[in-house]
Formats: C-alpha cells, sequence, structure tokens
C-alpha cells in the first residue's frame, strides 16, 4: 500500500486527526469551560475595554443615554443568556465543542436553533449591542457594527460549508427551514 493511501486509511495520522484525538482527552465539560471563559473575556472584556477608549479619547463623540441604558443590561443579560443555553445545547446534544477545531459530532436543531440557525454567533454580536448601550459607548457600538459583517462572513465562508459538508442532506434541509439570523417561530410538521 503507498504511503499515501496508509495515510488516507488512518485519519488519526494528519494533524487534523492528532489535534482532534489530543482534545478529546480533555473531558468535554473542562474544553467547553475554557472556549467559553477564553472567547466571552476577549468578547465581553478585552475588545469592548479597548473599543471604550474610543469615548475616553474623544469625549465629544460619546453620546450619554441616560435611563435607556437598562435596556443594554436587559439586552445583554438575555443575550448572554441564550448564548449559554446555545452552546450547552449544542456540546451537549451535539457531543463536542462548539468551535470549528473541536466541533459537535452530532447534527443539533432544537432549543435556540429552532428559531434561528445561528444563535451563538448572534448572541456574541448582540452581547456587543447590549453593552454598547449599558455603557453608553460610541467606542463599543461602532466595535459592534464591525462585528456584524464579521460574523456574517465568518458563517457564510466558514461555519454553513462545513456544517453542510459534515452533516449533508439534514443540515441542507435545517438551512431551508431557519432562518440564519432573524429568529422565525418553529414551523411545526404536522401530518
Amino acid at each position: 500500500m503507498p504511503s499515501a493511501d496508509r495515510q488516507a486509511a488512518r485519519p488519526d495520522s494528519t494533524s487534523d486527526g492528532f489535534v482532534s484525538n489530543l482534545l478529546r482527552r480533555i473531558p468535554l465539560r473542562l474544553r467547553m469551560l475554557i472556549y467559553g471563559a477564553s472567547f466571552l473575556s476577549v468578547l465581553l472584556i478585552g475588545l469592548p475595554w479597548l473599543a471604550y477608549r474610543l469615548d475616553v479619547l474623544l469625549p465629544a463623540w460619546h453620546a450619554e443615554i441616560g435611563w435607556f441604558r437598562v435596556i443594554g443590561v436587559v439586552l445583554f443579560a438575555a443575550a448572554l443568556i441564550t448564548y449559554a443555553r446555545s452552546a450547552h445545547l449544542l456540546s451537549s446534544r451535539g457531543r463536542g465543542g462548539y468551535v470549528e477545531f473541536d466541533p459537535p459530532r452530532a447534527f443539533v436543531a432544537e432549543g435556540p436553533y429552532l428559531w434561528v440557525r445561528n444563535p451563538i454567533a448572534g448572541c456574541a454580536v448582540l452581547t456587543l449591542l447590549g453593552e454598547a448601550i449599558s455603557f453608553s459607548s460610541t467606542g463599543i457600538f461602532l466595535l459592534f457594527l464591525v462585528s456584524l459583517p464579521l460574523a456574517h462572513l465568518q458563517v457564510i465562508l466558514l461555519e454553513e460549508p462545513l456544517l453542510r459538508k459534515r452533516f449533508g442532506q439534514s443540515y441542507t434541509d435545517y438551512l431551508a427551514q431557519v432562518p440564519r439570523w432573524i429568529p422565525r417561530r418553529p414551523v411545526r410538521n404536522t401530518p
């Protein structure tokens, strides 16, 4: 058997197989805790702190919105709770991480995933909007605006093609039934 065929016959010998096997030795709950803490620390603390510097450096750009900040707190909390619920559901039912280098092994189409295809990405973006309103921050609002096309590109160029390849027809059917970004009440298939 030529060496290329031998390597194809043993997917664990590739670097992806090695990383995948290495990650699977770490308990899923610990991996999810690490992914979530790392991602949310950068997304909800690091980047907004940097963006808020714009408000500090250019005080004329700061737009105080007063008591409307409460709306931001509610939006932030709702988005964060939905993010956590979606991530937990994807990891527990999908039996894997919710990151592309450690993807779920089973297709999940329940809970928030019945309403919208990308609740994790959508909620991540909405938490930034909630922070922008909560802190009455022009800088964080600009970060939110930049995150919109970035999240969209990540989903259409990376996530959806990989999911279509990984889950085939069931994912293609799902694409036809569930909207990408704007939640919609699930359609019940009744006989």
